[in-house]
């Protein structure tokens, strides 16, 4: 590979601010999937993750669809996305991250990824690093005007009320905020230069686990569960974000509430299930991405309530991981359950893909 930009390249990022910004921005909705740039020179292609990992073999039908629709020779800044029906499907898109080929084939054809643009780094023999983020987005429109699904462009707009409204309307669909850009920026490789805004709720749920520290005996993560209405405790997620020296009190405040084994607790029945299946629903199932890292958790007793921060939902569990924010004596456990959740009106995908900006 010869282009005017090669990999390893990191994508430019953005920090999280609490209220929609304004200014001489341009706003793109905030697309749930794996970060990802494309790299075609002819027909070698290269998609490389944000932690500039490959990601080609686990998507052979965009590395496909790159030939057939991008420019010979140019480099792409997007996310690949996965759908299920008219949303987003963020967790059938972490299934697609698996070590067998067969099963890379089966589910590249069962369920297959789009690609969403929303930035064009080069382009034939020019880089556009350097080049101020509107005119590289009027060359991403222009270049790739013709392309077709699975490869779409991002919409964007100027306005600050659409904006505000794509942030309200698109979580319906699977998205999960907006991204404000400044017009003028060049594109600094793992800068945070954007803006993005995302969705928070809060939830009380059960605390019934958590998991140590990679780098010794800490807390690395509390197991969080709500109650469904059959009265089981389903596993929704992690929080995860503590300062280390809090870290090591929460060693001390689980204690009293450590089991020796899981008999008893309401996630016992996982643990003897098969492989296959603990890897879909257990807490300690193994990492896609690492493969080998221990995600073996200590059960605890399910006394205890937390009230959490959360972005969103992606089925019965949060999208990504919750904040933790403080401890709530005054809930029952039995109290947490879904009905407490906030649940966005549906809106079609379609909707998102086809609309042109404002």
């Amino acid at each position: 590979m010869d282009l005017p930009i090669n990999p390893p390249l990191s994508p430019m990022l953005a920090k999280a601010v609490k209220t929609m910004p304004r200014g001489d921005l341009l706003y793109e909705p905030k697309w749930d999937g794996f970060r990802c740039i494309v790299f075609r020179d002819g027909d070698e292609v290269e998609l490389s993750s944000r932690g500039e990992r490959p990601l080609t073999r686990y998507f052979p039908e965009l590395v496909e669809a790159v030939r057939r629709e991008l420019p010979d020779r140019c480099v792409v800044d997007g996310e690949i996305v996965l759908r299920r029906g008219p949303v987003l499907d963020f967790d059938a898109l972490q299934q697609r991250i698996h070590p067998a080929a067969s099963r890379i084939r089966l589910l590249a054809e069962t369920t297959p990824a789009s690609f969403v643009a929303f930035d064009l780094l080069a382009v034939g023999e020019e880089a556009l690093l350097n080049v101020p983020l509107g005119e590289r987005r009027r060359r991403l429109e222009e270049t790739l005007a013709d392309a077709g699904p699975p490869i779409h462009v991002t919409i964007a707009s100027d306005s600050y009320e659409t904006a505000l409204r794509w942030f309200e309307e698109f979580e319906g669909a699977g998205l999960d905020g907006v991204v404000a850009k400044p017009r003028g920026i060049t594109y600094e490789p793992d800068k945070r230069l954007m803006f993005k805004v995302k969705h928070e709720r809060t939830a009380d749920c059960v605390v019934a686990g958590f998991r140590w520290h990679k780098s010794g005996p800490v807390v690395g993560s509390l197991l969080l569960g709500l109650y469904d209405d059959r009265g089981a405790l389903q596993h929704v997620g992690v929080a995860a974000s503590f300062p280390m020296k809090r870290r090591a009190e929460l060693v001390e405040e689980l204690r009293p509430y450590r089991m020796d084994d899981l008999a008893g607790h309401p996630w016992e029945g996982w643990a003897r299930q098969s492989q296959e299946a603990v890897a879909d629903r257990m807490p300690g199932a193994v990492s896609r991405w690492t493969g080998k890292k221990n995600l073996s958790w200590v059960a605890l007793r399910p006394e205890l309530v937390c009230e959490v921060a959360y972005d969103g939902m992606e089925g019965d569990r949060f999208r990504h991981t919750a904040r933790f924010r403080r401890w709530r004596t005054d809930r029952t456990p039995r109290s947490c359950g879904y009905a407490q959740l906030e649940v966005p009106v549906a809106y079609d995908l379609d909707d998102v893909l086809g609309v042109k900006g404002a």
